[in-house]
Parts: structure tokens; C-alpha cells; sequence
């Protein structure tokens, strides 16, 4: 197959120069087949990386009037450089223009280029290559999809996309497939506005888009491919691109090579174009306006056909291309290496799928489809599977096989036991697995110990298994939180004091979910964690609390009656530090709530307050020991009957 590219405009001439092509490939003994040029190495992503491409990472800026996409390598930067893959389940459809985001050319691998954060990012991708020696005739393919908002700034500030092809032997920009796309005004030629903005500035779109780039008479010359993208220069609005390569240098078409016994055959020319016009050899009979011509059944082998391709809205180079049609295709079923699925995880079989080449796969048992090239197999049981290909015209049949072997690990955990529970109980925790190669116990996501079919649990945490086997599968079991508890040391309350037969509440400390008081006399309820006490005569309880793990503690409470509430305070204290009568405090008998001690010297002056009667005053006023004097003092209360009790007096500081 041989591509002419020049603005072709008298079909006249046309003929005559492709006679004159004919003519010389005749005399020269050259096949009249010319195949397509492999292309440089991972031009088209399809090793699923950015080998061979330079990654750039910027920013965009406004200057005299000039926008300007600053740019340094990078290296593919995760968010700004984004590899998409249509294998299952691929990557969608864009949000804002509802087309894929992998090119629909029947590539396995495209990329995005920038994101819809705004921010004045810039990036920019680009290929270095030379056009083979000798290759006069040579061309590629790009595709590229746009995405854009129009905030309407002024022209320099706006998003955009810019396209550079470029002979960088001889300096020189390939114009008509370089191109710069900027949101300004008016909706461009080709592009849409979303129904999704996501906001009220608009959203411009242009779905996928083939430009064909010529590079005949080039051999030798180094060309380079540079996609950039900006935000606008106030960092709030993005700019974004989808781009891939095709996989064909020099423009194959799909069908122009046929089976023997093919009865019928479909010739596609390069996706993306905006309109197609086939021809006869001799450019004087239309043979279709579609992007595949359909001949029924096949004309004889080398057949010349024509299709003039027109680039969508303007964008890229028009361009006639020539193939010559031959019965010299053969087809091979290619179902892949045998494969393991472990625990149903879904393996991929097959190749990258071939166009024009129909695929059928046997049983149909745990395929995600049974009509493409590279379907996942998830079988519940090893199963040998059968991959029948032919051409789309019927012929060059051929089968394969593959074996996919099921090896299915038991991941069940079982809990023995409690997952809560005390120690001293006599509960525990036991987490049994199905024995196999190799066990690995894991606690809060750490390796814990291996090889164990039992492990009795006796720390809290979180845990899990991952078990092997002999086939080389893995599997984790699900995660079994538990919590191993103690019990709280039992504690004495302070004594509580109550009026002779007069109410007083109780309480006991709050942790568990259970309380009960022994002996229940004198109590409204004993099961309370705050039972009413009503009696004649003092009582010591104890208190037992149970909490929902089985942890018992237990506390006690003495309770003192008394025929009436009383304040004491001593007359004389000696904060020598012997041990003996160090604090001025007040001692209370059925008072529940002290409400404040003051402590005043001679001259009224306030030397100490508390609210506590825990705390006392130790004869020093700020920092500094006082002398022997009389001081003065006021405390006030609350009973157990709900009364206001005070009471005033003196006490003597002894030196």
C-alpha cells in the first residue's frame, strides 16, 4: 500500500502520478504490496508506559501581551501524565464530553495529558524519531481529544492545546498537521460545549480526531512530535488532552490484505476523518462514502483502490491514500500461554485483538466474553478453552488452546471462643484456617507468627491470615477484631455520711455495664449504679461491677449514720512537718459538697480559700511561713438533706 500526499485537486493529474508510481515500483521489481513501515518503539503507548517519550511538568504565564507554557522535564508526573488502558474495564467516558477516554482506533493504550484541577499547570509530551533510510514514502497517524473551560479572559490568558510536528533536521514546522486550540468568543470548528460543566464557566470539547502527518521524501530526518496543554494564566481554569499514536507508520488499511478464501472483504481506512470518497484506480467510479467499502465478493488480487480522507472541520492535511488489494493474509489463533486463577481472580487470555479478525471462544464457562481476542477467564474448575479466529470474509480459520487452571484456596475464619472477653474469665479466643502450604498471621497489619492452623488470641488487636499454596496462590482471610480485657482493681470510696433515716444517694464508679450492692439492705435498688440509702445504722457494702467483656471488679462503700450534720474545724494547728496536724482544713460529718474554707488574717486579708476539703491551708502565704498569730475562718456547705450549712470561727497557728 502506497499513500500520496498533496492537495490533489485535478483527477487528471492524480492519475498521472500514480500511474507514474506504478510504473516505477513495476520497473524496479519492487512488490506491488507496499507494507507498512514499522513504527518507532512505543510510539503508540502500547507497551503500557512512556518509553521513548520525554514527559514536561509547568506552568503558564502572561507576558507583554503573550501567553507562554513554561515547561521542564519531568518524567511522567502521576495526575499530569495519566497512561489509560482500554482492557477491561478501561477508563470511561470523559465527564465533560461523554466521549472515551481511550481512543476508539482499536489501540490497547492512550494517554491523558493534564487534569481539570486549574492551577496554571502546563504540561507537555514529546518523541524523537528518524525516518528510515530509504523511506521516501512515510507517514503516521496521531489522534488527539480535547477538553477545555472558556472563562473568557483575553485571548493570551485562555486554556489551550498547543500541537507542534516538527522536521528538526531542517528546522522546520509540518504546518498542516500543527495546530494551537484556543477557547475564545466563539465555539471552534469541530468542538461542542458540554452539558456538564460542573460549574458556570463553560466547557468546551472535540472528540477524537485523526491527523495524518507526511513525511515523504524525509528519509533520514529526525522529526519530533510535541503535545502541550495550559491552564489559564490566573490559575483558576484547566486545560486538558486525550493524544495516541497509531500502531501503523507508512498507513496499512485494514482489508487491504485477504484471505484466499474470503467471499467477502471490508477495507477500512484510518479512523477520524470527516468524510471519506472511495475511488477505482482511475478515479472515475465512486465506490463509497464511508470509512469501510464492503466487496462482494473480493475483486482479483492487485486490485488498486483510492480513498481521498478529509480532516474533520479543517484540522490536519487532506490526504489521498493507495492500496493495492491482495489474497496473501494468513490468520493465527494465538490463545496465549496457559494460565493460573487463583480463587476465581479473573486472568486475561489472547492477544491485542487484530482488526478484521473474528474471534470465538469455547466453553463460554467464566469468560467475561466469548466473541474478542483477549477475554478474562475467572472458571470455578481447570478448563481447557478453544479460540477459533477467522477473517471477517470467512476464511483463513485456525484454532488454539489454553488452559487455565483453577486452584482455589479455603480463606474461612473460623473464631473459637469469644471475640471479647476477660482474662481470669476462663473465656478465650481461638482463629482456626484450613491447613495448607504456608500460613501467615498477621496482628494490626504486621506480621505476627506462621504456620499455625490454631492460634489461640491473647493480646487485642486485629487479625488475619494470608494462606498459600502449593500452586503459588494467595489468598487473605477477612480480618477478626479482638479485645482482650482486664479487670480494674477494686478501690474504697470515701465514707459517706447519712442522716438517720434520711435519703442519700449513692454511687458507684461508672466503667462497666453491670453494678450490684451487697448485703441490699437499707438500698431502693441494689442493681443501681446509684442506689438510695435509707437506714438507722452504718453499713459497709461491697460493690460488684461487671463489664460486657466478664472483667469483675470489686469496690467498697461505707456509709456512717448520723443524728445530725457537723462541721468541725480545729482550734490550733502546727505546720511544723512532723506529720501531726500540718493543714488547717474542715472535717466534715454529712455534708455532701463543700462550697468554700476562707482564711483570714488579722488585718482581713483572704491568706487561703478551697472548695475541697481534701485540701488545707499549710501556714504559708506565698511561699512564705507565717508567724504564730489568730487568724479567722468561714465555711459553708452543702448537707445530705439538700440544706445550707455554714459556720464561722478562729483557729491559732502555732510556731
Amino acid at each position: 500500500m502506497l499513500i500520496l500526499k498533496n492537495y490533489y485537486k485535478s483527477p487528471r493529474l492524480f492519475h498521472f502520478i500514480l500511474s507514474r508510481v506504478f510504473s516505477t515500483i513495476l520497473i524496479t521489481g519492487v512488490c506491488l504490496v507496499i507494507k507498512a513501515q514499522n513504527c518507532p518503539p512505543n510510539i503508540d503507548f502500547e507497551n503500557g508506559s512512556f518509553d521513548g517519550w520525554t514527559c514536561y511538568i509547568g506552568n503558564t504565564t502572561a507576558n507583554n501581551n503573550q501567553n507562554q507554557i513554561n515547561l521542564t522535564n519531568s518524567g511522567p508526573t502521576p495526575g499530569r501524565h495519566t497512561m489509560l488502558s482500554s482492557f477491561p474495564p478501561g477508563n470511561g467516558n470523559d465527564p465533560y464530553g461523554g466521549f472515551p477516554m481511550n481512543c476508539p482506533n482499536g489501540s490497547g493504550h492512550s494517554i491523558k495529558l493534564g487534569n481539570d484541577l486549574g492551577g496554571g499547570e502546563a504540561e507537555g509530551i514529546s518523541y524523537d524519531f528518524v525516518v528510515p533510510a530509504g523511506q521516501n514514502n512515510y507517514s503516521l497517524i496521531y489522534y488527539y481529544a480535547v477538553v477545555f473551560q472558556d472563562p473568557n479572559h483575553l485571548e493570551f490568558q485562555q486554556p489551550r492545546m498547543v500541537i507542534e510536528i516538527t522536521n528538526v533536521t531542517d528546522n522546520t514546522l509540518i504546518d498542516c498537521s500543527s495546530f494551537t486550540f484556543i477557547p475564545y468568543g466563539t465555539i471552534l470548528p469541530g468542538f461542542f460545549e458540554s452539558p456538564n460543566p460542573g460549574s458556570g464557566t463553560p466547557v468546551w470539547c472535540k472528540d477524537w480526531t485523526a491527523v495524518s502527518i507526511n513525511l515523504d521524501n524525509m528519509a533520514g530526518k529526525t522529526i519530533r512530535l510535541f503535545f502541550k496543554t495550559g491552564d489559564c494564566t490566573f490559575q483558576r481554569h484547566f486545560g486538558y488532552a486525550y493524544i495516541d499514536v497509531n500502531s501503523e507508520c507508512g498507513g496499512d488499511f485494514v482489508g487491504a490484505t485477504f484471505c484466499p478464501d474470503d467471499t467477502l472483504i471490508h477495507v477500512t481506512a484510518p479512523y477520524g476523518y470527516q468524510t471519506y470518497t472511495w475511488w477505482n484506480s482511475t478515479f472515475t467510479t465512486v465506490l463509497g462514502s464511508q470509512q469501510t467499502v464492503t466487496f462482494s465478493p473480493p475483486p482479483p488480487p492487485g486490485t488498486t483502490i483510492a480513498v481521498e480522507v478529509v480532516p474533520y472541520n479543517g484540522y490536519g492535511c487532506l490526504d489521498t491514500l493507495i492500496a493495492r488489494l491482495m489474497d496473501t493474509l494468513t490468520v493465527t489463533a494465538n490463545a496465549g500461554p496457559d494460565k493460573l486463577s487463583c480463587n476465581t481472580e479473573p486472568v486475561q487470555l489472547g492477544e491485542l485483538p487484530r482488526a478484521g479478525w473474528v474471534y470465538q471462544w469455547t466453553p463460554t464457562a467464566g469468560l467475561t466474553s466469548a466473541a474478542i481476542s483477549n477475554p478474562f477467564a475467572s472458571p470455578a474448575a481447570t478448563t481447557t478453552y478453544y479460540l477459533n479466529v477467522n477473517h471477517d470474509g470467512g476464511g483463513c480459520a485456525d484454532r488454539d488452546t489454553v488452559i487455565v487452571t483453577a486452584s482455589i484456596i479455603n480463606n474461612a475464619l473460623q473464631l473459637q471462643g469469644k471475640a471479647i472477653y476477660c482474662v481470669g474469665s476462663g473465656d478465650s479466643a481461638v482463629l482456626i484456617v484450613q491447613p495448607d502450604s504456608r500460613i501467615e498471621w498477621y496482628k494490626n497489619n504486621s506480621l505476627f507468627t506462621t504456620n499455625q492452623v490454631r492460634l489461640p488470641v491473647t493480646q487485642t488487636g486485629s487479625y488475619y491470615a494470608t494462606i498459600y499454596n502449593v500452586d503459588g496462590c494467595s489468598i487473605k482471610t477477612a480480618a477478626q477484631d479482638i479485645f482482650v480485657d482486664k479487670p480494674k482493681p477494686g478501690i474504697t470510696y470515701p465514707v459517706e455520711y447519712a442522716l438517720e433515716n434520711a435519703p442519700l444517694t449513692l454511687q458507684a464508679r461508672q466503667f462497666g455495664n453491670s453494678a450490684f450492692w451487697s448485703p441490699a439492705i437499707s438500698l431502693d435498688d441494689p442493681a443501681s449504679f446509684s442506689p438510695v440509702f435509707k437506714g438507722l445504722y452504718d453499713q459497709l457494702y461491697t460493690i460488684t461491677i461487671k463489664t460486657n467483656t466478664g472483667c469483675t471488679t470489686v469496690d467498697t462503700q461505707q456509709v456512717k449514720t448520723i443524728k445530725s450534720i457537723e462541721i468541725f474545724v480545729p482550734t490550733a494547728f502546727t505546720p511544723n512537718h512532723d506529720g501531726l496536724n500540718d493543714l488547717l482544713k474542715p472535717v466534715l460529718i454529712g455534708v455532701k459538697q463543700l462550697r468554700y474554707f476562707r482564711i483570714f488574717n488579722r488585718w482581713g486579708q483572704l491568706i487561703f480559700e478551697s472548695n475541697t476539703s481534701s485540701r488545707g491551708w499549710d501556714g504559708n502565704l506565698s511561699g512564705i511561713p507565717q508567724p504564730s498569730q489568730l487568724v479567722v475562718w468561714i465555711v459553708e456547705g452543702i448537707g445530705v438533706d439538700g440544706r445550707v450549712y455554714s459556720k464561722k470561727g478562729s483557729t491559732v497557728l502555732i510556731r
